[in-house]
């Protein structure tokens, strides 16, 4: 029996003012708990009930089987903190300023629904990783910046020590903060009957990964469903088990805070939301706004409010979580900046399957800077609208690499890197190239074996410059590989598809698109480390 089997058996503010809600719907009778899980970097296919060979996730199962399961849920941005800051405010990252993209800050005017929560009675805190990564303000004197996580009071003081299974199973990557008993203390310390609102944010399956630890979880390369935007290799393959192993990680935790709920009797209240900020940390995946970086796993249920076992392929967007939890909650969003989302409560209490609300057509995501990835640390803009069947993406900058330089600098002596990051001896070194992708053997395979014609399209895909515009249906071509853009017979679908998108960045004040300051993102200050680039040919 492997160490995860055995887990599971074992298991069986802000100076703003924020008004108070007059709304008083639900005084009558008990106000919903709320369990928001989010997982960091996995993509939609990767659970067990969506039908992956490789993964087993025996809670989101749970979850989407007692409840509704979304076959086509939108994250706000392909990285963490954009997407993040997108649900927890109900905005477009590209409306949140310094809040929009990674490693910023946070004015304190973007209010996330979880104070509003917190005003009203709810008792609320966090695990694991919140609403990150951005610099908080330390001050408690500023006035302009936020100070606390914007996913509330952290609860993580519950570690597993370094001499505890848990750090031999996975030395490198697997965070030692013990959630499920964070909740459990969090749980603890509310009041009786008192509504909470937790949010458990799981580290995994962030990387880095410990490589080989699919071998001791009774994993085998065979099971592995490879997306097409990636070779088929042995490399690749125990890659994907060892990400495959994270989520489990994860998924072992929500077993244990669902059967706590059923233990005290606060199950069948409670509505437990499960999901991921973005895609999978892979090559063309995650920092991408194709399928495979937006597109995430969601299923929520409520026994007391929701009628169960549904499929729903209505598009949802992660800035309708935002009114939609304020919604069950019998809150007004008093105080927030004005919500661009849609509360989906009408799909939640129907008792319909397939697509129910026929009137949203589109959702939208994009991005800016990721990592420290270019000269004068520029990001790479991208903006995205999604309809039932295509895929249409704005390349703002093409000139710009969107996997980051293939040559980074020396930050002590100027020397310039070797193209790609390859050595002498052909290593690739992760931290000398194409940063905007994480580190990781898939990453460096890609790299190492470029010259290999068989793997030569697949690094082109991942690395290589892209046109302004990208057109993909993705009901045919999941993986993004043939773009359709320009060919005459997409033509009215491409215009269509850019006039929504562009009435959209208009209507949401993108400043990408209406200014005054279109390049203001590129400006924002990055508190996590930077790395130094050459000066690109194309910059003057």
């Amino acid at each position: 029996m492997n160490l995860l089997s055995k887990i599971l058996l074992l298991s069986l503010s802000s100076t703003v003012v924020i008004a108070k809600s007059n709304d008083r719907k639900t005084t009558n009778t008990r106000r919903p708990n709320i369990l928001f899980v989010i997982n960091d970097d996995q993509s939609h296919i990767h659970t067990s009930f969506a039908g992956s060979h490789f993964v087993n996730t025996p809670g989101f199962d749970k979850v989407a089987t007692n409840g509704i399961y979304f076959t086509n849920c939108y994250a706000g941005s392909p990285g963490s903190a954009p997407s993040r800051s997108s649900l927890v405010t109900g905005r477009h990252h590209w409306q949140n300023e310094q809040a929009g993209q990674h490693a910023s800050s946070w004015i304190k005017k973007y209010i996330p629904f979880v104070d509003l929560l917190k005003a009203n009675g709810y008792y609320t805190g966090y695990t694991g990783k919140g609403v990150d990564p951005f610099q908080y303000a330390r001050n408690e004197a500023d006035s302009l910046w936020r100070t606390q996580n914007a996913a509330g009071k952290a609860y993580n003081k519950h570690k597993y020590e370094k001499d505890t299974p848990h750090d031999s199973r996975t030395a490198n990557g697997i965070s030692r903060i013990n959630y499920s008993e964070n909740f459990r203390d969090f749980m603890q310390q509310r009041k009786d009957h008192q509504p909470f609102y937790f949010w458990y944010g799981s580290s995994e399956p962030h990387r880095a990964y410990e490589k080989g630890s699919w071998k001791r979880n009774g994993k085998k390369l065979d099971q592995v469903d490879i997306p097409g935007f990636i070779p088929d290799s042995e490399e690749i393959r125990g890659d994907m088990l060892d990400y495959a192993v994270e989520i489990e990680w994860a998924d072992s935790h929500l077993c244990q805070m669902i059967n706590h709920l059923d233990s005290i009797g606060e199950l069948n209240n409670t509505i437990i939301i499960v999901t991921a900020d973005n895609g999978m940390p892979f090559p063309r995946a995650k920092a991408n706004c194709f399928e495979y970086g937006i597109h995430i796993p969601m299923a929520i249920s409520y026994p007391n409010g929701f009628p169960a076992g549904r499929r729903v392929d209505d598009l949802i967007s992660f800035i309708d979580l935002a009114p939609t939890i304020l919604e069950l909650a019998g809150i007004k969003p008093e105080g927030m900046q004005p919500l661009s989302g849609k509360s989906i409560v009408n799909i939640l209490k129907s008792e319909k399957s397939g697509l129910i609300d026929k009137s949203k057509k589109y959702v939208f995501a994009g991005r800016e800077r990721h990592s420290s990835s270019r000269w004068n640390n520029l990001g790479y803009p991208q903006r995205a609208i999604r309809g039932t069947e295509y895929l249409l993406i704005w390349n703002i900058k093409p000139e710009r690499w969107p996997a980051g330089a293939p040559q980074a600098m020396n930050k002590k002596t100027g020397e310039i890197y070797p193209m790609y990051g390859l050595d002498q001896k052909g290593v690739h070194h992760p931290e000398w190239a194409f940063t905007d992708v994480d580190a990781a053997p898939s990453k460096s395979y890609l790299i190492e074996n470029y010259n290999n014609p068989e793997i030569y399209p697949f690094f082109k895909l991942a690395y290589t410059k892209r046109p302004e515009f990208e057109l993909y249906n993705v009901n045919s071509d999941p993986y993004c590989l043939n773009n359709l853009s320009g060919k005459p017979e997409y033509k009215e679908i491409e215009h269509e598809m850019k006039t929504e998108l562009m009435k959209e960045l208009k209507k949401s004040a993108d400043p990408r698109v209406t200014g005054p300051e279109k390049e203001i993102f590129d400006t924002y200050v990055r508190y996590s480390p930077t790395r130094d680039f050459p000066k690109p040919d194309w910059q003057e």
